[in-house]
């Protein structure tokens, strides 16, 4: 019997990639790409072309110890600020495979909550 943890990540692996050939980072409107683990979230602005990472931030790195939802708000706060302080005001959105739903949503709300386009 094949591994259900195995298929569960080649799905989402096949998912990333199907979400990463449509859209592409700029140094104008970067990548907001989002990686969720088990204990952590985790969100970077990337500009594709010269392959930089321009900012991140994570729920472990921050003051605030909440997890779930309220993390994932946090963390949707934090990397707007960041841009916002690059003066991005616009970025395109990887959700990584992940449904659009749960704290990937909340991550996104929160950024366009603190003046994020998408």
């Amino acid at each position: 019997m094949a591994n259900p943890q195995k298929n569960k990540l080649a799905g989402r692996e096949r998912r990333r990639r199907r979400v990463r050939a449509k859209i592409y980072g700029t140094a104008v409107r970067p990548r907001l790409s989002v990686f969720r683990s088990s204990k952590h979230i985790y969100a970077q602005l990337i500009d594709d072309a010269k392959g930089r990472t321009l900012a991140a931030a994570s729920d472990s790195t921050l003051k605030n110890k909440s997890k779930g939802l309220k993390a994932a708000e946090a963390v949707g706060q934090a990397i707007a600020e960041k841009a916002l302080a690059l003066k991005i005001a616009a970025v395109v959105f990887d959700r990584g495979g992940y449904r659009y739903h749960g704290q990937i949503k909340a991550l996104a709300e929160a950024a366009r909550k603190a003046g994020i386009k998408f």
